[in-house]
């Protein structure tokens, strides 16, 4: 039963990841529809999802398709999943009035990533403060400013990805002593990568957070 489920996961995968890259809306929300008739959205998105956009992802850095095409991919399935998940994720501050533990979307404006994470992390009553999309630049000091102890950094394109080596480095020179964790496309594609950027540690799902921040916490 358990292969039947993710053969099923599998194909549905497949048709989201043809259906962004007609840039099909309609039949994008198709397949998210059908999924969601028999599992949870966590399932939704982890198996069906996920697996969509790291292969269209994979597709960019191989050649296959053009940048233009895997930005566009993810701008319409972003809004195709947030038009369709639960009304609890939303953009503002979670669990407290100051929150030590930070998110934010790096050189990006795909928020997807960011959302679930935040939605996840409220599930499990972390409290944690939503800086948005931003730069290095504009990020830095409302990291430094805020007391912000855990960053988690949420990522789609491997530029922003890389960037997360300047701003570990620009928060050590700042003496902010911040410990900053990585998850996204780039860092699922190469397992190693969260390490080369001096990440604290990477998230694989949105499920991971938490855990994160339970193992930063235990080790204070």
């Amino acid at each position: 039963m358990l292969v039947e489920s993710e053969m099923a996961h599998e194909h549905l995968a497949f048709e989201l990841e043809r259906s962004l890259l007609a840039l099909d809306t309609a039949a994008a929300r198709g397949v998210l529809v059908r999924a969601s008739k028999t599992e949870g959205w966590a399932t939704v998105v982890e198996d069906v999802v996920v697996p969509a956009l790291e292969r269209i992802g994979v597709a960019w850095e191989s050649g296959e398709i053009a940048l233009s095409q895997y930005y566009m991919c993810g701008r319409m399935c972003e809004e195709v999943v947030l038009e369709m998940l639960p009304g609890r994720i939303a953009g503002e501050q979670v669990g407290g009035d100051k929150p030590r533990v930070a998110i934010v979307t790096l050189d990006d404006r795909h928020e997807l990533g960011r959302r679930i994470v935040l939605a996840s992390l409220s599930s499990c009553g972390i409290a944690v403060r939503d800086l948005g999309c931003a730069t290095v630049e504009e990020v830095l000091p409302l990291v430094v400013q805020g007391g912000i102890e855990l960053l988690l950094v949420s990522t789609l394109m491997l530029g922003a990805a890389l960037r997360v080596k300047d701003l570990v480095e620009r928060l050590r020179n700042a003496g902010a002593g911040t410990l900053v964790a990585v998850g996204g496309a780039p860092f699922r594609l190469d397992p190693l990568l969260w390490e080369e950027v001096g990440a604290f540690a990477m998230g694989r799902t949105a499920g991971d957070a938490a855990a994160i921040v339970r193992e930063w916490r235990d080790a204070r």
